[in-house]
Formats: C-alpha cells, structure tokens, sequence
C-alpha cells in the first residue's frame, strides 16, 4: 500500500495542486476536517465520493455524500493529517 502522511495543517508543503494530482490519478485520499475522518476519491468529472470514516452521535453527518471540485477546493485549506494510498500495491503484495 502506498501511504503519505502530512501531518497537521497545511503548511505549504503539500500544494492543492499536489493534492488534485493525486486524485486525478486515482488515489483515495484520507484525512480530517472538522474532527471527523473522511476517504474522498473521484467518481467523475466535477463528482467525488466523500465517505464519513467517524461515527459521532452528537454531531451526525452523512455517512456518503457527492461533491464537486468547488467545495474539495474549499475544504483543502482545513483539512489535516491528509493521507493518500492506492489498492495497485496492495494487489501485489497479497
């Protein structure tokens, strides 16, 4: 599986162009914004999955939501500890 972590909060190290790149490639993002872990990937153009990775009962979200290249890009700036991996590795070692 490859894996990368960036920590906390951007801080310039990993651009949005980095991080529209690897989606663009088909790598599944991971990472947090408002204290819940999500996965994003993209679906289609302009269309990507954001799947809910923390269940609160004091705070629900949806658990899947589609969303567009607009509000990826706005979420970029508050999301910590983005992770991104592929299953293509994963194939080879197992």
């Amino acid at each position: 599986m490859v894996s990368a972590n960036w920590g906390g909060k951007m801080d310039g190290k990993y651009s949005f162009k980095n991080f529209n790149q690897n989606l663009e490639d088909g790598y599944q993002i991971y990472f947090t914004y408002v204290r819940n872990r999500y996965l994003l990937f993209k679906t289609a153009d302009n269309c990507y999955t954001q799947k809910l990775l923390t269940v609160s009962d004091k705070n629900p979200q949806p658990r899947n939501s589609m969303i567009t290249y607009k509000r990826v890009k706005e979420m970029f700036p508050h999301m910590e500890n983005i992770e991104y991996k592929t299953g293509i590795s994963d194939a080879i070692e197992n």
